[in-house]
């Protein structure tokens, strides 16, 4: 091996922790050539991952989770790839202890929000099942996207915390991640489950959620935030400020078979509806 090649080996093997994936965008950005990853890959100081990414190798022993888990393609995509996207929706609820989002056959579903979500990551083999959607819903993309250190304890120590292993994730905060979820109804959403989600949002915050529901682009979306917000009667509903929130004209045909909302004008189940409606609704 060459003198230059040692030295972009040294380098590729400071910058990728062990089970951490690259590629080979990143190798051209770092002048790797394909001959050298070729001759990385012989010598096992690279193994191939899918066609065009590949791993470091690792020990599972130091982290089982690297094996199948969707945290270290993810962090490898954010962090050393520079993808732009986060997680939101009901998986960023999840994430964040508010609900226990699992799909009908009880795998954790992923949602990830962005223009820049990498082809590879839907392709991989891990613990969840990825579902990948624009960021178009709010007209500001980066509104109550948080870096979250959600997967560190309170007891880690500063070595662990700086580790790889848990750098943060961009997530949807909880405000964005209920409107990004009310988003996902009734086609790939349930009723029952935002609902559910709702009830355990005691603690939002209103001015974010005025920002958001400001910046929201669907008139539908919004329209439910606020049927479920006044179920709920959590006390940040009183401190939203409606006149910057516009939620359009119109009735809107949402559930078949659903009953309109006196207030919000949009069809929602009956389970839904105010307790008390005003005669002629």
């Amino acid at each position: 091996m060459s003198g230059q090649s040692e030295t972009k080996l040294k380098q590729l093997l400071q910058a990728v922790p062990p089970g951490f994936l690259v590629d080979t965008a990143w190798m051209a950005r770092h002048a790797i050539s394909r001959q050298s990853v070729s001759g990385y890959v012989k010598r096992g100081w690279l193994e191939p991952a899918l066609t065009g990414l590949y791993r470091r190798p690792f020990s599972p022993d130091t982290n089982p989770d690297a094996v199948t888990g969707w945290k270290i393609p993810l962090l490898s995509a954010i962090w050393l790839m520079r993808h732009k996207f986060h997680v939101g929706g009901a998986s960023a609820l999840s994430l964040r202890g508010h609900s226990h989002y699992l799909s009908l056959s009880g795998e954790f579903v992923l949602c990830l929000y962005g223009s820049d979500i990498p082809l590879w990551l839907s392709k991989m083999h891990t613990d969840a099942r990825i579902l990948t959607r624009s960021a178009n819903l709010f007209g500001d993309a980066a509104l109550g996207v948080e870096h979250s250190d959600f997967n560190l304890s309170d007891d880690a120590d500063g070595e662990l915390a700086l580790s790889p292993w848990r750098w943060p994730i961009p997530m949807s905060s909880p405000e964005r991640a209920i409107i990004e979820m009310l988003d996902e109804l009734p086609k790939s959403e349930s009723f029952h489950t935002v609902d559910m989600a709702f009830e355990s949002l005691a603690n939002l915050r209103p001015k974010l959620l005025t920002r958001l529901l400001a910046e929201c682009r669907s008139v539908k979306t919004k329209r439910l935030f606020f049927v479920y917000a006044d179920k709920h009667g959590h006390a940040w509903r009183r401190h939203i400020d409606m006149s910057a929130i516009d939620l359009g004209t119109g009735d809107r045909a949402l559930t078949p078979g659903g009953r309109l909302h006196p207030a919000y004008r949009i069809t929602i189940p009956d389970e839904l509806m105010p307790n008390e409606t005003p005669r002629g609704a």
